[in-house]
């Protein structure tokens, strides 16, 4: 416990990282909802742990046979009160556990109330489409942006305003991650007909931002290329985006694609329009051999 004691102390963590236990700092309620069930949790394991560790090393310590002694030690297995403090302890243990881990469940795992921004997450060997079924291109089809070899798809998000992802796969399963978000969600063919809830819910993105995305299902060949970015914008900046990607840009003739209406923002860094937090994946045949 000392060496522990000192290692934080010099290690320069705040009391916050040192609880957070490598974590992520989460950007929406619901993460920081789930950092906070799982630091207390490994608080009350490491407690519980301690207290066993120390049980255990005062029974070898004092309680073992000594030399020359042929009595049996002291008997515990009819100390009534004893075992109830064994049985109970426990099951207040696991009681209070289970109580908050439905709690942050119901907050996680609760339904649409239909004034989210509605998102489309579309999986696919190997990259990710997102579309924005409530705003129509100039071609009248939702505004969307589609991963390639050569782009890391952006997806757009407004802060301070809930949004609602429904997610299904084109082949595979896949698995949509945040990890500033500190959840990921299965994106499965067919969700319907697999029995899975394919819409899910954040209350809010907190602060503005680029997060990188990534897909943590192994999913093929080429999983490790699918990539993507989250870019949160403020919200008047998010309304700007979406008013844009309904308008034909004049330079090309065509509806203004993401990349074009965050370059036409002009809003500096989070208006970049190629991802900055993760490079496209480099698929020539060289580019992964180790060179001695």
């Amino acid at each position: 416990m000392a060496a522990v004691a000192v290692a934080l102390t010099t290690s320069g963590c705040s009391v916050d990282e040192v609880l957070r236990f490598g974590w992520p700092v989460g950007v929406t309620p619901e993460a920081t909802q789930m950092r906070t069930l799982w630091t207390w949790a490994a608080v009350a394991a490491l407690i519980v742990g301690v207290l066993v560790w120390g049980a255990t090393a005062w029974t070898v310590a004092f309680h073992r046979k000594k030399a020359g002694e042929s009595d049996l030690p002291r008997q515990f297995q009819y100390n009534l009160p004893l075992e109830l403090v064994l049985t109970v302890v426990p099951l207040v243990i696991v009681a209070v556990l289970f109580y908050f881990t439905v709690v942050v469940q119901n907050v996680v795992d609760r339904e649409a109330s239909g004034d989210e921004l509605k998102i489309d997450v579309i999986g696919f060997q190997w990259n990710w489409e997102f579309a924005y079924p409530e705003t129509p291109a100039p071609n009248g089809e939702p505004a969307s942006v589609v991963g390639s070899t050569t782009q890391v798809p952006l997806l757009v998000l407004p802060t301070d305003r809930p949004i609602a992802f429904t997610q299904h796969s084109q082949d595979v399963i896949h698995s949509f991650w945040v990890p500033e978000f500190l959840f990921k969600r299965d994106v499965m063919p067919n969700p319907e007909e697999n029995d899975q809830k394919n819409t899910w819910v954040i209350d809010r993105i907190e602060r503005p931002g680029a997060f990188v995305g990534r897909c943590a299902e192994f999913c093929g060949a080429y999983h490790s290329m699918m990539n993507f970015e989250v870019r949160a914008l403020p919200p008047a900046q998010f309304d700007q985006f979406l008013r844009l990607r309904g308008q034909v840009n004049p330079q090309t003739g065509q509806g203004y694609t993401t990349p074009d209406a965050l370059a036409a923002m002009n809003c500096g860094e989070l208006c970049a329009p190629q991802a900055i937090t993760t490079p496209t994946f480099d698929q020539s045949p060289t580019s992964q051999i180790a060179v001695k």
